[in-house]
């Protein structure tokens, strides 16, 4: 999952980068990203990634699961430096041993449990927080900069950690028929098609540093607080301090992992366009 998502991080926002920017809440962006072969790749990478982490919550709790999708940005960094020739200076090496640090901490906390049943209360509130989430991103898309891309991340972290929060009890369902008609399965695609889109855009806003830092911690803390809460998620007892340090040693590592690879990554797509420039100027 970690490296699945990890390589969908690049592809995405390569695709991100080179996709006109746009001020409006318009869900054909999608198809104009899907035009991009670059992202429809990386699109299958996420898909498996989400497979492989819907499968894993079955049950592990949310606060493992979460942290895991948000270290992949440790394989991006690692895959940017063999594939885009990205430095890599000896803070981001520090940083990489924290992040696998903190992901192995968080490994040895966690107690597998299955999940408790989300209930008719959980829906709604599910239900509730889509139509926020859309709502807010309607608004928040005419930001600029780094401000919108706050945003924007930020609620897309946060459809992504309802759909988390949809799919711990979803994945415990007994056979498929009970699989394809609970609610929970339609909030769950609903959140991740809102989320996104929604990433798309954050992306589109000049500063990834910005998207996937909001998206990451976003994504991970309110999903975790619930699950500790609701759904049966467990921590070894005694390791409670483990587990505490872990999440914020992952979440801290991602966040610095973010700041590296964003300057490197648009002096990429830079150096692309200009090939490109060149290139068609010489036919």
């Amino acid at each position: 999952m970690i490296v699945a998502y990890g390589v969908a991080n690049l592809l995405q926002s390569v695709a991100a980068a080179r996709t006109t920017v746009h001020h409006s809440f318009d869900p054909g962006l999608l198809l104009r990203l899907a035009g991009h072969r670059t992202y429809l790749v990386g699109l299958v990478c996420q898909v498996g990634g989400f497979v492989l982490a819907f499968l894993a919550r079955r049950d592990l709790p949310l606060f493992l699961v979460q942290a895991s999708v948000a270290a992949g940005l440790g394989v991006t960094a690692i895959l940017g430096v063999v594939v885009l020739k990205w430095r890599l200076p000896a803070a981001e090496i520090v940083l990489l041993l924290l992040l696998f640090a903190g992901i192995s901490a968080l490994v040895l906390a966690a107690q597998p449990a299955p999940s408790k049943p989300l209930g008719t209360a959980g829906m709604l509130a599910l239900l509730v927080t889509l139509v926020v989430i859309a709502m807010l991103g309607f608004f928040a898309v005419r930001l600029r900069g780094a401000p919108g891309s706050v945003a924007l991340g930020s609620l897309a972290g946060l459809g992504f950690s309802a759909a988390a929060v949809a799919a711990r009890p979803l994945a415990s369902a007994p056979s498929w028929e009970a699989f394809l008609t609970d609610p929970l399965l339609y909030l769950l695609v609903g959140h991740s098609v809102v989320g996104q889109l929604l990433l798309g855009l954050a992306m589109q806003r000049g500063s990834t540093t910005a998207a996937v830092a909001a998206m990451d911690a976003a994504g991970a803390v309110p999903a975790a607080i619930i699950g500790l809460l609701l759904l049966n998620d467990k921590i070894w007892p005694g390791r409670e301090w483990l587990a505490g340090i872990g999440f914020l040693v992952t979440l801290a590592s991602v966040i610095g992992l973010t700041r590296y690879a964003e300057p490197q990554h648009h002096h990429a797509v830079a150096q692309e366009a200009t090939r490109t420039v060149v290139a068609a100027g010489k036919v």
